[in-house]
């Protein structure tokens, strides 16, 4: 038996030099919102949300130090966000009978604002987030994040921490994929 590991402790905040600190500041204070909203399509709700996107943080904060030294921050914090909502979404809810689907908000945003057949758009609406559902991982992300939360193409690439051509490559994936998925044509 070996001798049990040890995991090093991440240096306290108020250790780090002053540039890492309003480093850290400038990029919670740039992306918690983003993350919130992605986050509560995902929660369903703020409280569970702002938990979600606090543990991501929190991984974020003892990571910061080496994180510094990564090609792509911002596409590990995101992986960790997302690790976050993952295992916040497998945490029940007492309360509730079945977790909360993803991303209904957008969906009833725009059943509010119909003027036709409420039972026709839902339908749609159903189907439509069957498709967004299917699609892959970073295809369900860009289209969450451009359509759902109205990010631009630009702020959707610094959020995901990709380049905004690649973003935009996911969302025409994901068109493509959305029209076979409820058969229509791209253009329509």
């Amino acid at each position: 038996m070996g001798l049990p590991s040890r995991q090093r402790r991440p240096t306290p905040v108020s250790q780090w030099d002053p540039t890492a600190r309003l480093a850290y500041w400038a990029f919670h204070t740039n992306r918690r919102p983003a993350y919130m909203r992605f986050a509560c399509l995902h929660l369903g709700s703020s409280a569970r949300a702002e938990d979600a996107v606090d543990a991501a943080f929190d991984s974020i904060m003892a990571e910061w130090l080496r994180m510094l030294h990564m090609d792509r921050l911002d596409a590990y914090a995101w992986t960790v966000l997302k690790g976050c909502i993952i295992d916040r979404q497998h945490v029940r809810d007492p309360w509730r009978q079945r977790p909360e689907p993803m991303d209904t908000s957008a969906f009833e945003a725009a059943l509010k604002e119909a003027r036709a057949d409420r039972f026709e758009m839902l339908t749609d609406a159903i189907r439509f987030h069957s498709a967004v559902s299917r699609l892959v991982e970073r295809q369900r992300d860009a289209v969450l994040l451009r359509y759902g939360l109205q990010c631009s193409p630009g702020e959707a690439a610094a959020v995901m921490g990709v380049d905004e051509a690649t973003v935009r490559s996911h969302l025409g994936q994901a068109h493509r994929r959305l029209a076979r998925l409820l058969d229509t044509s791209p253009g329509s």
